[in-house]
C-alpha cells in the first residue's frame, strides 16, 4: 500500500529568509542564512558561466545529466531521483501531491518552517510534536499520528536547532508509521555530518515505498542563488512529483553548476573541514562567554539568551549588526530567546565572538 496523491495545487505562502544586508548598505558578514563559508566550487562557477551563450534554449526538463551525476556520486538508480528548484520546491510539491483539505502534516515543534507553510498552502492541517531539549522526540511524534496523517517531515539535521536523530531513531519513526503515510527525511545539512550513528535516509528512500529523502545544493555546495535540490524515492513517488512539477523547473545554469559541484569533492571536503573546525571552536568560544550553545551538527549554531534578562535577543541582534555581522532571529520557530549564527569565514567567526563578548561586557 503506497501513499495516495491528492489532485490540485494551491499557492504557497512566501517564506522570509535571513536578512541579507544592513540598511545603510555597509559591507557586513551575512551569517543569517546558513550559506557555505567558502562559497561555490570554482568548477561550478565556471560551469555556470559556460551556460551564458545558450540562454535562449529551454533546459532539458528531466535534468537527465544532473540526475546521472547525482546517481553516480551516491550509488543511486537515477530513476529514483527527481530534481527541483531547491529542496523547498520538492517539499512543497510533495505536500501538494499527497495532502489536502482534511489531511494532517506532522513535524517536530521547532522543525523547518516550510513544512508548516507547505501544509497550509495545500489546505492541509499542520500538526507539531513537542521536542526534548530542542531535539525531535520520536515517541511524541508517533503519538500524534492519526488516520488523517498523510506526511511526516523530519529535518535531519534540523534547522534551526542543529540537532539530529540517529539511524535507530529514524528507523523507529518509520516503523511506527502506517504504510500509507509518507515519511520525508530532509537532509539539507547531511553532508556536514560525519557521525557513525547518523543515516542520511537515502538507502531507506530507495528501499521503502513510503519514504522520500530530500537534499539541496544550497549548503555544502554553495549554490543557494541557483535554487537547486534533489529528492530520492521509489519510482511511484518520483512519477507523482514529475506530474506536478513545472516542465522546466531547473534551469540550464543550475544543472551545469550542479553537475560540476557534485563532482568537485575536493571543494566539498574543504567546506566540511572548515565547518568542522569552526563549529567546535565557535561553540566553545561562545560558551566561554557564559552563553548556552545547543549541540549542532549543521553549519550553524543556536545561541540561547533566556538566562540573560538584560540581553533581549532583538537588541543583541541589532548590536551585532552594528558591529558588522547579521545573525538570524528565530522567534518564528518558537525560539524567541535564541539567535542562530551561520559558520562563516575565519574573520567572520572571530567577529561573532568579539561582538558577543563586547555586548556581554556592557
Amino acid at each position: 500500500m503506497a501513499p495516495s496523491p491528492k489532485p490540485g495545487i494551491m499557492e504557497i505562502k512566501p517564506y522570509v529568509g535571513g536578512k541579507g544586508a544592513r540598511d545603510d548598505g555597509a559591507n557586513i558578514a551575512k551569517l543569517s542564512a546558513n550559506e557555505n563559508a567558502l562559497g561555490a566550487s570554482p568548477k561550478a562557477i565556471a560551469a555556470y558561466q559556460s551556460a551564458a551563450h545558450g540562454l535562449h534554449r529551454y533546459p532539458e526538463g528531466g535534468a537527465h545529466d544532473l540526475r546521472q551525476a547525482i546517481a553516480a556520486r551516491n550509488s543511486i538508480n537515477p530513476d529514483h531521483i527527481v530534481c527541483g528548484a531547491g529542496s523547498d520546491e520538492l517539499i512543497s510539491l510533495l505536500t501538494k501531491a499527497y495532502a489536502g483539505p482534511g489531511d494532517e502534516v506532522l513535524y517536530s515543534a521547532h522543525g523547518f518552517l516550510m513544512y508548516r507553510l507547505s501544509a497550509l498552502a495545500a489546505g492541509a492541517h499542520p500538526v507539531s510534536a513537542p521536542e526534548q531539549n530542542l531535539r525531535a522526540d520520536v515517541k511524541a511524534m508517533l503519538a500524534r499520528v492519526s488516520s488523517r496523517t498523510k506526511i511526516v517531515f523530519i529535518a535531519n539535521p534540523n534547522n534551526p536547532t542543529g540537532s539530529y536523530l540517529t539511524k535507530a531513531e529514524i528507523a523507529e519513526l518509520r516503523a511506527g508509521l502506517p504504510e500509507a503515510t509518507l515519511l520525508v527525511i530532509d537532509g539539507a545539512y547531511a553532508e556536514f555530518v560525519g557521525l557513525p550513528d547518523y543515516d542520511d535516509g537515502l538507502a531507506m528512500a530507495q528501499a521503502l515505498p513510503n519514504v522520500a529523502a530530500t537534499r539541496t545544493f544550497s549548503k555544502i555546495h554553495g549554490l543557494a542563488a541557483l535554487r537547486l535540490g534533489w529528492m530520492v524515492a521509489q519510482p511511484h513517488i518520483v512519477d507523482v512529483i514529475n506530474r506536478v512539477r513545472g516542465p522546466f523547473n531547473v534551469g540550464v545554469p543550475a544543472q551545469l553548476a550542479g553537475i560540476a559541484a557534485i563532482q568537485d569533492q575536493e571543494h566539498v571536503a574543504k567546506s566540511k573541514a572548515h565547518n568542522d573546525r569552526w563549529l567546535n571552536a565557535l561553540s566553545a568560544s561562545i560558551e566561554a562567554l557564559g552563553l548556552k550553545v545547543y549541540p549542532s551538527v549543521g553549519n550553524f549554531v543556536l545561541i540561547e539568551f533566556s538566562d540573560k534578562p538584560d540581553a533581549p535577543v532583538a537588541a543583541v541582534a541589532k548590536f551585532m549588526e552594528e558591529r558588522g555581522v547579521i545573525p538570524r532571529e528565530v522567534a518564528a520557530y518558537g525560539l524567541p530567546h535564541c539567535l542562530r549564527v551561520s559558520i562563516g569565514s575565519d574573520a567572520e567567526c572571530r567577529l561573532v565572538i568579539d561582538s558577543l563578548g563586547e555586548w556581554l561586557a556592557r
